[in-house]
């Protein structure tokens, strides 16, 4: 087998992880696939001969291809949006395929990458590739120009963050739906108690309108605050899809055969501790939702 065989072999039987790195990394699965095509190109292009750790190597590459599409993406941004919610990985409410369970793998919550998107890039790269992915320090430093002590701090602090902004969703799929059920009927019936009994006395409510609906662009906090949203919620009831958003329970919104926008809930304890709606028009029209009809 020559190098180039050898070099594609390991490329595919790693492509599963690299798409997750970069998914994590970019928040994105389109550009997570843009990212782990460029480290294609560039891993063809170099000398793999004295490679002993074809699964490290990969990812280190892919790592830095994403780390200079999340400077890029920083740099195009003429103002900061106040919540940024990623592109969501939609799948039927029965169960995550193959393809998704992959990307997956770890229980990547939407909350979670909302919160991912507030870190710098080198406190994301920091975090996602140790905490995520178990890749050392000292391989993690040269990437972004850091002592590995400096490195470490980096994934402390967004340790930190995330363990502050984003729970982990109970286990229980069954009872998630259950609890988003109940929020929705609430809603409809505009029973302010019933919403509250169902929320987190701090949840949090972020919603992404884009440049398209930037009036739907806003942050909520609090049970009761969130809760008189109901009249909002009660209206998109009758269109709410059920559907699994990374993972955990959701609703696709659909009216006249037309995507409103797709809501992921985070359920702790059975209560909601977080909701992330995408609304961004553009952003949903690149989106695969025909696993809700």
């Amino acid at each position: 087998m020559d190098e180039r065989e050898w070099l594609t072999e390991r490329f595919e039987e790693h492509r599963s992880r690299l798409r997750a790195v970069a998914y994590r990394m970019l928040g994105s699965v389109s550009e997570a696939d843009d990212a782990v095509q460029e480290a294609w190109l560039r891993v063809s292009r170099a000398d793999a001969g004295g490679v002993e750790n074809p699964a490290g190597w990969l990812t280190t590459v892919v790592a830095r291809v994403c780390l200079n599409m999340l400077r890029s993406r920083g740099s195009r941004r003429e103002e900061p949006f106040d919540v940024r919610v990623p592109d969501p990985v939609i799948s039927p409410d029965s169960g995550l395929d193959p393809e998704h369970q992959a990307v997956l793998a770890d229980s990547v919550g939407l909350a979670l990458l909302v919160v991912l998107e507030t870190l710098t890039p080198a406190e994301r790269l920091a975090f996602v590739l140790h905490d995520m992915f178990a890749v050392p320090f000292e391989e993690i430093a040269p990437m972004v120009d850091r002592s590995p002590a400096a490195a470490r701090q980096l994934a402390s602090r967004a340790r930190r963050r995330v363990r502050g902004q984003a729970p982990a969703p109970d286990a229980d799929l069954a009872r998630q739906r259950r609890v988003v059920d109940a929020f929705f009927a609430a809603a409809r019936d505009g029973d302010f108690d019933a919403l509250v009994a169902v929320l987190h006395p701090e949840v949090v409510l972020r919603s992404d309108g884009g440049s398209a609906r930037p009036r739907h662009t806003v942050v909520v906090t609090g049970a009761r605050a969130v809760a008189g949203q109901a009249v909002t919620f009660g209206r998109l009831s009758p269109f709410a899809r059920p559907a699994l958003v990374n993972g955990t329970a959701g609703v696709v919104v659909v009216a006249d055969g037309r995507p409103l926008s797709v809501m992921g809930f985070t359920v702790t304890d059975g209560r909601i501790v977080a909701i992330d709606v995408l609304a961004d028009p553009d952003r949903l029209a690149a989106l695969d939702l025909t696993v809700a009809d």
